[in-house]
């Protein structure tokens, strides 16, 4: 059940989405385990999707599961045991620590439930392998997010790459700097229904894990698979907390150079030490393609021309924005930083299964996500050259932005 959810519904346009182009299905009954801060943002889009129905929830501390379940009106689980042998769940929601992801999955995919899983996979690129390829065995579907490659943003640029607004794509610089969040109040931090943000566990994972995937989807969508990598990690801050020991003091900057299949070359960087920026370029031989924050799905995306004037070739000054693509669907509640739909790969999974083809977020390319995003964060500060291991078959574009 949905509880208040299914009333917040009622009140949503049903423009979900184009209907002649994204087939609707029967839903899949989903199982959340994991009640943490991440978990209300998924609640925030569940009701956009009518093909997900959500089966109930579980956290191992059971006051925290207590709190979510009243606050938003939904079914509880009394142990991950229970979801296991409930023949109705088709896919377990794994929202839980990282450093769980691997463990909970794994059960999930031995009990014959599709996965969903927050960044990463798993810590290790052995284990995330492993989760993949036993789904596979087992004619399972093993996904991870993050699913903004999916966003109008991601779908309008990948489609004016397609169409060659700028010509020859011949490097992309890509910036994922949150600022220096350890003198911010992040402490204070709460969501929706009063959870305080991890920063403990997000210190230890480290800004790259959790940040990286966000412009890799994208550019591996828009690229191809990477050949080669190298990458360079730090520790810039080591005391981030006052009172407290991080058991991992994981990287806190981290840069990237890769090339891609398609011989294009890209620049990466992820920090919570430089100011606030998210913003990619695509640089063209008639121009760059640019938006400014891929943590919104509908970042207006621009282009500035290439124009030779007598003897100097320049970038305009002024920029013309570019159609945005996917205006039928909902606009995503805005939730501090981010205005992102996190369940709309979930759902193209659930279309994906009903239709019998494969998610586009399939489990090869979020293998390739997390393979890439661990070797970055463990880089060190030694040169390291870094041909992956993991491929992927292309992505098709959403059907809206073809």
């Amino acid at each position: 059940m949905l509880g208040k959810f299914q009333e917040l519904a009622k009140e949503i346009p049903s423009l979900w989405v184009n209907r002649e182009l994204e087939p609707v299905v029967e839903p899949m009954n989903v199982a959340i385990v994991g009640c943490g801060y991440v978990a209300d943002l998924y609640m925030r889009n569940f009701v956009l999707h009518p093909e997900l129905q959500l089966s109930g929830v579980y956290d191992r501390i059971i006051e925290r599961r207590d709190n979510f379940s009243n606050f938003h009106s939904v079914g509880i689980y009394p142990s991950l045991e229970e979801i296991l042998n409930d023949p109705k769940v088709d896919i377990v929601l794994n929202l839980t620590n990282p450093s769980s992801h691997y463990e909970v999955s794994k059960a999930a995919l031995q009990a014959h439930k599709h996965v969903y899983s927050e960044k990463p996979l798993a810590m290790s690129y052995e284990q995330a392998e492993e989760l993949v390829s036993f789904a596979k065995t087992q004619g399972l579907e093993i996904v991870a997010a993050p699913c903004n490659v999916l966003s109008e943003s991601a779908q309008t640029l990948w489609k004016a790459l397609r169409e060659e607004k700028i010509g020859r794509v011949r490097a992309v610089y890509a910036e994922m700097d949150d600022g220096m969040v350890h003198r911010m109040a992040f402490q204070r931090w709460v969501s929706e229904s009063g959870i305080p943000w991890p920063y403990k566990d997000e210190f230890e994972v480290g800004c790259t894990l959790e940040h990286a995937g966000y412009y890799l989807g994208w550019l591996l969508a828009f690229f191809g698979p990477v050949t080669t990598m190298t990458s360079f990690s730090e520790t810039v801050v080591e005391d981030k907390l006052a009172n407290e020991v991080l058991d991992v003091n994981a990287a806190d900057f981290s840069v990237a150079c890769l090339k891609f299949a398609s011989g294009v070359v890209a620049r990466l960087t992820c920090s919570i030490i430089a100011e606030h920026d998210h913003e990619l370029k695509i640089y063209g031989d008639r121009g760059v393609l640019f938006t400014e924050d891929c943590w919104r799905y509908r970042s207006p995306v621009y282009i500035k021309k290439r124009i030779t004037i007598r003897r100097k070739t320049l970038v305009t000054p002024w920029k013309t924005k570019v159609s945005l693509q996917g205006k039928a669907l909902p606009l995503n509640a805005r939730q501090g930083p981010a205005q992102m739909d996190f369940c709309r790969g979930l759902g193209e999974m659930v279309k994906a299964i009903r239709v019998g083809r494969k998610p586009r977020l399939s489990s090869e390319f979020s293998l390739h996500v997390t393979e890439l995003a661990l070797a970055i964060q463990n880089a060190g500060n030694e040169q390291a050259v870094y041909k992956p291991r993991s491929t992927f078959e292309p992505m098709e574009p959403m059907p809206w932005a073809t």
